[in-house]
């Protein structure tokens, strides 16, 4: 996989759009990540996930942020990173299963520069769709950035 490009936060603007594409988690994946975070039975055992109200082994809520916030955003922003100073409006609006590819975005909301300072707060809002382009998660943070 190629290193990605570092973007500048000076090149930042309310309304910037980062497609980061396609993630498909497997069962193993799911079954792995609720394991060490979110051990409850329908995200990490198959036969009571049946009985459970998905029907089948579901993805714990953070996974699908976690693995696109720490192997596509931290990438492109990750060095210019102060702080994180808020996670809000965590939205999990439908469900995530095994081999379920959702399709991820994070737009610049706000951007408040301090010059002085030499930093910027961006408000980030993440966006995960469906195949068919319905949301299944929206979570919006807030990031302390060096410019």
């Amino acid at each position: 996989m190629a290193k990605a490009k570092q973007i500048s936060i000076e090149d930042l603007h309310p309304g910037k759009k980062i497609d980061f594409g396609e993630t498909v988690l497997s069962e193993k994946d799911i079954v792995d990540f609720a394991t060490a975070f979110d051990p409850l039975d329908f995200h990490v055992n198959r036969a009571a996930a049946k009985k459970s109200f998905f029907k089948q082994l579901v993805a714990s809520g953070p996974h699908v942020f976690n693995l696109v916030h720490r192997t596509k955003w931290i990438p492109l922003f990750g060095k210019s990173v102060i702080c994180g100073l808020e996670i809000t409006n965590w939205k999990f609006l439908k469900p995530v299963f095994a081999n379920m590819p959702v399709y991820s975005t994070v737009k610049v909301v706000k951007i408040k520069p301090n010059i002085e300072k030499n930093h910027a707060v961006v408000h980030w809002r993440y966006e995960f769709k469906d195949k068919d382009g319905h949301f299944v998660q929206t979570v919006d943070a807030i990031v302390l950035h060096k410019i």
